[in-house]
C-alpha cells in the first residue's frame, strides 16, 4: 500500500433497485485508475460475472469470490461456511495494509440470511485502518451500519424487466 493521501472512509450502496454493485465496481475502477490497489471481496455472489472477466482481462484489481455457482440450489450451511470464509478473508485483508480500498460485495445479503452477524460487520468497520476506503453493498444495509458510515447510497427500484418476465442477459446482470 502506498502512503496514504487521505483519510478512508466508509461508503455504504444499499437498496432493492439495480446497481448496487455496479456502483462499488466504478468506485474501484476509479480507484485502480489513480493507482490504488484495490481488491473486490463477494459474499453470496452466483455465477461468474463480465466484472470478474474484465479483471483478469485488465489486471485493474483483484476479484475473490467465495459462493461460485448458483447460491439457490446450497444448503444453509454451505452459504454459512462460504460466507464466513468470505468474512474471514475480510478481516485479514482489511487490516493487512495491502490494499487502500476493500470492496465487500453483499455482505449485507449475508448478514440479512443470518450466516454472519452484525457484530462481524461493526468490527470490520472498526478494525479498518484510517487509510482504507471499506465499501459495502447489498440490500437491507442495517441501520447501526448506516449510522457508522461517511456516505450511503439507497439504490431504488422503480421499474424493473425482471417483474415482465425479462430474463437476466449477459453482460448486463452478469
Amino acid at each position: 500500500m502506498k502512503e496514504s493521501r487521505f483519510k478512508g472512509l466508509i461508503q455504504v450502496y444499499t437498496g432493492d433497485g439495480k446497481g448496487k454493485t455496479t456502483a462499488a465496481l466504478g468506485q474501484a475502477l476509479r480507484a485502480a485508475g489513480q493507482g490504488m490497489k484495490v481488491i473486490v471481496i463477494q459474499f453470496l455472489k452466483g455465477e461468474r460475472g463480465g466484472e470478474h472477466i474484465f479483471a483478469e482481462k485488465c489486471g485493474a484489481f483483484e476479484i475473490k469470490q467465495f459462493s461460485a455457482g448458483n447460491i439457490f440450489t446450497k444448503s444453509d450451511e454451505q452459504l454459512r461456511e462460504e460466507a464466513l470464509a468470505a468474512l474471514k478473508f475480510a478481516g485479514e485483508t482489511v487490516k493487512g495494509g495491502k490494499y487502500d480500498m476493500v470492496v465487500l460485495d453483499e455482505i449485507f445479503i449475508a448478514h440479512w440470511r443470518g450466516l454472519i452477524s452484525l457484530q462481524h460487520i461493526l468490527d470490520l468497520i472498526k478494525e479498518k485502518p484510517p487509510q482504507v476506503e471499506l465499501v459495502l453493498t447489498g440490500r437491507k444495509a442495517p441501520p447501526e451500519v448506516i449510522k457508522e458510515a461517511d456516505l450511503v447510497s439507497e439504490v431504488l427500484m422503480i421499474k424493473h424487466p425482471f417483474n415482465e418476465g425479462v430474463k437476466q442477459r449477459r453482460g448486463i446482470e452478469y
